[in-house]
């Protein structure tokens, strides 16, 4: 039986197997999805040309597909004409069966020509990349037979299920239904775990749908995002430049009025002002509430604190009755309440010029500086200090 060029231990083909799968991993959240999908990064022509390269050989992605499935899914997502949601089809059908989802979407040609632009379209990517995207695979094969014999096929398939495995199956399917939240977007997204190795950063779901058009995908101190350490290690090379960051909420030193400085710290820090929100204002009223509630108390499940910062959509018929009743019997609970979702209300409404979105921010805050309520009149008061810094 022929053994290959390269004799390793079950270990060292174990570790190699493993690394080739990282470049891969590496190679989509880096090229694919930071640099192409969402602009954050821009590289140097050798090391795109690398990535291109490798996906060609190990897992026969196009670029301007994989770019167009992704941009609609943001466009799109967990709602109607979304690519791959477990919220829309199943969380069994994404997992399983995300590839055949990305396949479908990539039947769509209009879709792609709408929203695949600015790929990569040069002579290698049409003649090459996309005319022959299977060949790299079997050249891919023939490379792993002759460095490890038959235990090459081996290495081969599991470099060719990363993709379909980790990007379909569990980012889109349980990184739309699993984990926890930093902040609360219009969709389901979730942060799988705060260490973002193994998927290259990739786990940090939620952080990266807030924020889609941050190079860096971790948020809080604690979390860790590999593919940001490679982008840096690649940017001290002179080979990749971060274009935007999450931005970093910073307030002035004194309080000012509401202008339209205000309104763009307001719209560009908006997570971060509403996870503030939720925290002082929401959840201090949901606790002194509690507190003095007496018979009512039940109402104040741990459950519905929950819902008080997660937006109705994501609700089920029982939680909508549980959260409706207990703003039904506390008015404090309602006012706070329903100015959260008026404040939310400001940056949705994309079609109005900044005067007219300045004027509803000025409404707003005089309406939570008039409820008398002391949380409420302190977070206005932090409203007219933010300031815009953006690192």
């Amino acid at each position: 039986m022929y053994q290959g060029f390269i004799h390793l231990s079950t270990w060292g083909y174990v570790g190699v197997t493993l690394a080739l799968m990282h470049i891969s991993i590496i190679a989509v959240t880096i090229f694919l999805h930071r640099s192409q999908a969402h602009r954050s990064v821009s590289l140097h022509p050798i090391l795109s040309h690398f990535f291109r390269f490798w996906l060609w050989l190990t897992t026969g992605i196009i670029t301007k597909e994989w770019v167009a499935v992704h941009r609609k899914h943001h466009t799109c997502s967990d709602a109607k004409g979304d690519p791959h949601s477990p919220q829309v089809d199943s969380l069994k059908a994404i997992f399983f069966g995300g590839f055949f989802f990305y396949r479908r979407a990539c039947r769509d040609r209009d879709m792609i020509k709408r929203y695949g632009n600015e790929t990569p379209d040069d002579w290698l990517e049409r003649k090459v990349y996309t005319s022959c995207d299977g060949l790299g695979l079997l050249v891919m094969l023939s490379i792993d037979l002759f460095l490890f014999g038959f235990i090459g096929l081996i290495v081969w398939g599991m470099q060719i299920i990363t993709m379909p495995l980790f990007s379909a199956g569990v980012v889109n399917g349980i990184g739309h239904y699993w984990g926890y939240r930093n902040f609360e977007c219009s969709d389901s997204s979730t942060n799988l775990i705060p260490f973002g190795i193994i998927i290259g950063g990739e786990e940090l779901h939620n952080n990266h749908h807030a924020f889609s058009t941050s190079a860096k995908l971790s948020s809080k101190w604690w979390e860790f995002d590999i593919g940001w350490m490679y982008i840096w290690i690649f940017s001290k090379l002179g080979l990749a430049r971060p274009k935007r960051l999450i931005p970093q909420i910073s307030w002035k030193d004194e309080v000012g009025e509401v202008d339209l400085a205000t309104l763009q710290a307001l719209l560009i820090n908006q997570f971060h002002v509403m996870n503030k929100y939720a925290r002082e204002v929401l959840l201090v009223i949901f606790r002194e509430e509690r507190s003095r509630a007496g018979q009512q108390k039940a109402l104040f499940a741990r459950g519905v604190k929950k819902l008080l910062k997660q937006e109705c959509t994501h609700m089920s018929d029982e939680e909508q009755c549980n959260l409706k009743q207990l703003l039904t019997v506390n008015q404090r609970l309602e006012t706070v309440y329903q100015l959260y979702v008026q404040l939310q209300e400001i940056w949705k409404q994309t079609r109005k010029n900044r005067e007219e979105l300045l004027e509803n921010l000025q409404a707003w805050c005089d309406n939570a500086e008039e409820t008398g309520i002391a949380a409420l009149k302190e977070f206005v008061a932090d409203i007219k200090q933010l300031s815009v810094v953006v690192k």
